[in-house]
Order: C-alpha cells, then sequence, then structure tokens
C-alpha cells in the first residue's frame, strides 16, 4: 500500500476520487488538524524528564553566543 496526497484543482476530479472510493478502490482519510501536537505528544512521551526553564534558557544563551561570535 502507498500514501499519496493530492491537491484537487477541479470537482470533477474530486468526484472522480469520491467514486473510486465509492467502488472500494481507495481509502479516503483527511489529514489530522493536530498533526504537530501529536508529534510533539509522542517526543514528550519518550522523555525521561522535562527540560526546567532555566535548562533551556542556558541553552538558548549558549546558541546565541556561539551564533554571534562568528
Amino acid at each position: 500500500m502507498s500514501t499519496m496526497t493530492i491537491d484537487i484543482l477541479n470537482p470533477k476530479a474530486a468526484k472522480l476520487i469520491k467514486d473510486l472510493a465509492d467502488l472500494n478502490l481507495i481509502a479516503i482519510k483527511t489529514p489530522s488538524k493536530n498533526g504537530f501536537a501529536l508529534i510533539l505528544k509522542k517526543l514528550r512521551s519518550k522523555a525521561k524528564s522535562t527540560p526546567s526553564l532555566e535548562e533551556i534558557t542556558r541553552e538558548v544563551e549558549l546558541v546565541r553566543t556561539k551564533r554571534y561570535e562568528k
């Protein structure tokens, strides 16, 4: 099984696609609106601990320092 993303430019094409789905030749899945949130949730569930505000600030400052040294 392969997955494709298709932009439908003509309403007639949408009807053809719906007809194919009615014949069980294809399956239509609507993309979830919160795809990014799901990815974050997965990543956070695997993390052992969340960084504190101080750790995040320290990391941001390190990156900024390295960026402006160049």
